[in-house]
């Protein structure tokens, strides 16, 4: 056996050590849980107007304060190739992810959101909801 410099046998006992200390810890593995998701296209009654779209996105940013919402992605059509499998006829879409449906009938009832359609409802023409379970 060649002899080790002081240098390789600090390096290679720090090595031994990480990996001793790894193998030593718990494994744990958690499923995630899955959620719902409820996905909102609006169509603009002025769908040339930035000013209406703009507008409505703030609004749809207000429903981030409802606490059933886990996470909130507010967005325009992006700028992407077109394509024949691509709708980009809308102007302005939420995204939401919600822990489970008890937690999306929160959502619909609450007062933010009654709010939201009250004072933002002029601004489009059209709504298509998109509710999806986890599988």
């Amino acid at each position: 056996m060649k002899p080790m410099s002081r240098k390789q046998f600090i390096a290679t006992s720090a090595a031994l050590g990480a990996g001793a200390a790894a193998s030593a810890m718990p494994i744990t593995v958690t499923e995630e849980k899955k959620q719902l998701v409820h996905h909102v296209f609006f169509w603009l009654k002025n769908p040339n107007s930035i000013e209406d779209r703009d507008k409505l996105v703030e609004g749809v940013k207000t429903l981030a304060k409802i606490e059933t919402i886990r996470k909130l992605h507010v967005g325009v059509v992006a700028s992407t190739e077109k394509r024949d499998v691509v709708d980009t006829s809308w102007g302005v879409s939420e995204l939401m992810f919600f822990d489970d449906t008890a937690g999306q009938k929160i959502y619909q009832d609450h007062p933010i959101h009654q709010a939201f359609i009250k004072n933002y409802s002029h601004l489009w023409s059209k709504v298509v909801v998109y509710d999806v379970a986890e599988v």
